[in-house]
């Protein structure tokens, strides 16, 4: 179990658990009402990085921030296929049985593909959406330093062995530098080489061709983006981000023409730690619509 005390002034909330076969699925649950928010994270961050946005729409909203199963507070089994269409298949068992409607679905990195994921599937239960910098729709290219991390002789090395995917988060992902503090809250669930079969997978089953496992699952998410269309759609971007970058918030921008955006120009891909009053303020005004 992984000792959070240090952090808990940054991350004061109450630690749930849902049973993923024989496997602890975690996620906060913090505030009521009949309007919830379900924050969904990416790679290799945690529920962590939605603190602040917990802390704030809780006193309003009931807010649910799940750990992907491999991140954050959850369990990291070994042999578990870490795959789009099994992220999805969990996040979709948690919000089912939660018994949720009228969410407001926030979504950031690789929580852009699973909670899209999860919104194809039950569109009926989705009343708006709020993307960070993020993809759920077929690319054929990313950056190279993401790439370095996908080389069978390497990514290993690079990604468990020393943890080298998590650190260059911590310095290549916000314009602004992290507080010592901060950077130890996003590590924390990463100390080993077993903490980190996630992290690794992520890189991994990025789907860049047909031949890929995960390419049919994104192309039928990317298929349902159309029936958002009539929603409110709010997005939040980091103008900074070198990898999920501007020709990402483009498509975005194609498929839901009704979306209102706030462009960050001094933010980057972590775009809730360079500028958390902006897009706060930003997410308020779609949920108030």
């Amino acid at each position: 179990m992984i000792n959070i005390s240090e952090i808990k002034d940054l991350y004061p909330f109450a630690s749930h658990f849902f049973k993923i076969k024989d496997y602890n699925y975690h996620y906060v649950d913090e505030g009521k009402g009949d309007q919830p928010i379900v924050m969904v994270h990416g790679n290799p961050t945690w529920s962590f990085y939605y603190r602040n946005l917990i802390k704030e729409f809780s006193r309003t909203h009931r807010v649910i921030a799940p750990d992907h199963l491999g991140c954050g507070l959850s369990d990291k089994p070994q042999s578990f296929q870490y795959r789009l269409e099994t992220h999805i298949d969990n996040l979709e068992s948690l919000l089912l049985s939660l018994n949720l409607d009228n969410i407001t679905l926030v979504v950031h990195d690789w929580g852009g593909a699973i909670g899209m994921g999860f919104a194809v599937r039950h569109p009926q239960k989705i009343s708006r959406l709020i993307i960070l910098n993020s993809g759920a729709f077929s690319m054929d290219w990313i950056p190279l330093r993401i790439a370095a991390c996908r080389l069978p002789w390497l990514d290993d090395k690079l990604v468990r062995n020393a943890n080298l995917f998590v650190r260059a988060a911590m310095h290549m992902t916000t314009v602004k530098a992290l507080p010592a503090k901060v950077k130890r809250g996003y590590m924390l669930p990463y100390q080993t080489y077993e903490d980190r079969i996630a992290v690794l997978r992520f890189v991994q089953d990025i789907p860049l061709a047909p031949e890929h496992i995960s390419y049919e699952v994104l192309l039928e998410i990317e298929h349902g983006l159309w029936m958002f269309r009539e929603i409110p759609v709010g997005i939040v971007w980091g103008m900074q981000d070198w990898c999920f970058s501007s020709r990402f918030l483009d498509r975005w921008k194609l498929y839901y023409p009704q979306a209102q955006t706030l462009e960050l120009a001094d933010a980057a891909h972590l775009v809730l730690e360079d500028a958390p009053d902006e897009a706060a303020n930003f997410i308020h005004r779609i949920l108030h619509e």
